[in-house]
Parts: C-alpha cells; sequence; structure tokens
C-alpha cells in the first residue's frame, strides 16, 4: 500500500555513462507505484545516449538537446541551467536527480537549487584534489556536492571526501556504484561485439577520450601502442575511437600501418561489455571502464597521472601507468608475460559494488518522500532530511519572488 499520492522524481542525463549509470534507476522507479519517474535528456551527448537507453529500453519524456548545439562548456552551461530551470518550474518535481560530474550535472545541480527543489547527487564524492584535473569534472562534481541535499557515494573513501568538505554525515549515504548493476545485467546478454577478430590471439583494448588526453599525452599513448603491436605478434588491439575530432584524426593517422590495432567507431554499451570480458587486459582513461572492468576479472591500466577511483587501486586490481610510452609498454608486457602479475590483478573483484545499489537508492529515497513500500529498509530514517525538504519548499518561494522581482 502506498501512504499518499506519487512522488515525481525528475532524472537528468547528458552523457553515455550517465545513461548507463541511471537506466538501472530508472527502470526501478518505473517499476514503483509509489513514484513518477520523468527522464529529461540534456542533449550533451546524442546518438550515444539514445544507444544507450534503447539498449536498457528507457524512454524519456524531455528532451533540450534537439534545438541547441553549444560549441563550448560556458555556452551549454549556460544554455543547460536555464533549459532544465524551465523544465522544473512545469514539472514541479519533488526531487531532482542526477549522476556523475559532467556539465549536464553541475547545470541541473544550479537548476535545481535556484528553483528551490532537493538535488540528488548519485556517484557522489568522487575527487582527485586537484581543481583542473579532470577539467572540468572535479569542480563539476565539488560544487554539486554544495547543492545538493542528499549524496549517494558508491564507496566509503568517497562519504570520506564528502564529509571532510563539510557535508553533514546523516545526508550521506555508501550504495556501491550503480554502474556494476548495468555491467552485471549486461554481461549476461551475451552480445556479440560486431567487429571481427582473431580468436587465436589474445586481446588488448584501448580506450581515450579524456581532455587530459589530448594533443601531445595522446600522441605518446598512440606510440605506445605501436610498440606493443611490434613487441607482440600474438596480441591483437581493439581501439574503439571516440569521434572528438581531438581523438579520431590523431589516432586514425599514427595506427595506419599497424595491422592488428583495429580501430573502429564507438561500440554500443552491450558490444562493449562483450569486448570486455573477451579481452586480456584493458588500457583506458576512463572512469566508467575503472569501474567496469575488475569486476570481470580483467586488469586496467589507467592512462591518467592521477585517478579519482583510487580503490580499484588500492584493491590492485588497476594500475596509473599516465601516458608515457616506456611506462605503458613495459606494464602492459609485464602482464601479458608474467602469470603471476596477471593472476595477481585479475580477480574478479570490485571494490565498487554487488550489482544492487539502485535499488538500495530508491529504497532510500522512497522512505524520504514517505512512502510505506519500502518500509522493511533498516538504514535511513524517514525524517532525517525532512528539513531538507521543507527547506526546499522555502527555496522555492524565494525563488519564486526573485523571478517575480526581475521580471
Amino acid at each position: 500500500m502506498n501512504s499518499g499520492p506519487k512522488r515525481t522524481v525528475l532524472c537528468a542525463i547528458g552523457t553515455r555513462p550517465e545513461a548507463i549509470k541511471l537506466a538501472p534507476l530508472v527502470k526501478i522507479f518505473r517499476q514503483s507505484r509509489w513514484v513518477r519517474c520523468r527522464v529529461v535528456l540534456t542533449g550533451q551527448h546524442r546518438e550515444l545516449v539514445d544507444q544507450v537507453l534503447e539498449f536498457f529500453g528507457v524512454e524519456p519524456n524531455i528532451d533540450l538537446g534537439a534545438a541547441y548545439e553549444p560549441r563550448t562548456l560556458d555556452q551549454l552551461a549556460r544554455h543547460l541551467v536555464e533549459a532544465v530551470s524551465y523544465v522544473i518550474a512545469r514539472e514541479q518535481p519533488d526531487m531532482v536527480l542526477a549522476q556523475g560530474d559532467t556539465t549536464s550535472v553541475l547545470a541541473t545541480a544550479l537548476a535545481s537549487f535556484q528553483q528551490g527543489v532537493p538535488f540528488v547527487h548519485v556517484e557522489a564524492g568522487l575527487r582527485t584534489g586537484r581543481l583542473f584535473a579532470p577539467f572540468p569534472e572535479e569542480v563539476n562534481r565539488v560544487v554539486a556536492s554544495q547543492l545538493a541535499a542528499i549524496h549517494f557515494a558508491p564507496t566509503a573513501s568517497a562519504r570520506e571526501n564528502l564529509e571532510r568538505e563539510g557535508i553533514a554525515p546523516r545526508r550521506i549515504f555508501v550504495t556501491g556504484n550503480t554502474v556494476i548493476d548495468a555491467l552485471r545485467a549486461t554481461a549476461q546478454r551475451g552480445i556479440p561485439i560486431g567487429v571481427e577478430l582473431d580468436s587465436q590471439k589474445r586481446l588488448v583494448l584501448v580506450t581515450t577520450h579524456r581532455r587530459e588526453s589530448f594533443g601531445e599525452p595522446l600522441r605518446l599513448i598512440c606510440r605506445a601502442i605501436q610498440k606493443l603491436h611490434d613487441q607482440h605478434p600474438d596480441v591483437e588491439f581493439l581501439w574503439p575511437v571516440h569521434p572528438n575530432p581531438s581523438v579520431a584524426p590523431v589516432v586514425a593517422s599514427l595506427m595506419a600501418g599497424y595491422p592488428r590495432v583495429r580501430l573502429c567507431r564507438p561500440l554500443s554499451y552491450g558490444s562493449f561489455v562483450s569486448a570486455m570480458k573477451r579481452s586480456t587486459v584493458i588500457l583506458t582513461d576512463s572512469g566508467g571502464v575503472q569501474e567496469e572492468a575488475p569486476a570481470l576479472g580483467k586488469p586496467v591500466l589507467v592512462l591518467r597521472q592521477e585517478s579519482d577511483r583510487p580503490e580499484a587501486i588500492e584493491f590492485g586490481v588497476a594500475r596509473l601507468v599516465g601516458q608515457d610510452p616506456g611506462r605503458i609498454v613495459e606494464e602492459t608486457s609485464r602482464l601479458l608475460s608474467d602469470l603471476h602479475a596477471y593472476q595477481t590483478m585479475a580477480r574478479g573483484m570490485s571494490p565498487y559494488g554487488d550489482g544492487r545499489a539502485s535499488r538500495r537508492i530508491a529504497r532510500i529515497l522512497g522512505h524520504f518522500l514517505g512512502n510505506s513500500e519500502w518500509a522493511d529498509a533498516a538504514e535511513p530514517n524517514r525524517d532525517r532530511l525532512a528539513s531538507q525538504l521543507d527547506l526546499g519548499k522555502e527555496r522555492r518561494r524565494l525563488a519564486a519572488g526573485d523571478r517575480r522581482r526581475d521580471a
């Protein structure tokens, strides 16, 4: 039995990783009787998000990206704050939820605050401690944390980061990462990779897309792959190349003439999970892959100078190698030639959760929104954030007064 009318939760999704990580939660919301879940696409990514949502069977309700294509981060941020604010004012949700650290998340947090609606941050508390690394993600998530009413941290160390920044412990919940929920459901489906590979050769999977990899760092990574190609004739390389003009032309040019380096367009999520399962070693600058690959028993070499996923490194299933060609070649070759070193990293254990994070998040939010469907949950106290929700109503009243004065 529900204890009252349906509550509205607005879920904002801007990029492919956000779509992957929020799809399991959205599906739980839409299967629940107590909540009206509205999905808004910000348009930060286009085809990549559409593919993921179609794969998971999630139908969006609102699309903000069809008529506007900003060229810079500041243009995108300005556009999204205004657009998301309009949606919040129209939909009147009880809560607004977003995942991660993109410009879409920052804009959603700002719009929620300005509209006086509590903002819920999924995957809260990731930090490197350096505002420009990664850029702009570190600033985005720090600001979003200061504006959030509820924080769902994937790990205990993420919770500790939030507490060091003055976030009240009663507003933080460690749930695991929802990416493991998506991964486990997808890995069971056995979806074809869609790229012809040599079954007699081991596979090294490569991905690069982050801004700190652009320019000379990417050329250094390519140089390392060239050397690995020449030193390991029994290995094939699969590189789904990001379409960004700072990535695709560079990779295509420097990998030409290396026949066992298979370049392809970005894979669908299901195909990419199958590629991870098929691989021996994964080289990546992706945060999501650092979370996913250990759960599949795949060693990860992180092509960055620092990682905001330190748990995998501390757990021994990932290693930070940066963009130095010598270090990349050394560490990759060691995993390809030293069985003990390989088995030490390929343990099939993940520090990022058990595949139940989405259900935990839905259960906690159900309590805060006064729903009895989740009454058996022991962890949260329903009244814990009553003051936050009341404050949200007051902010909404004040914001409406500000808009009238500005008109």
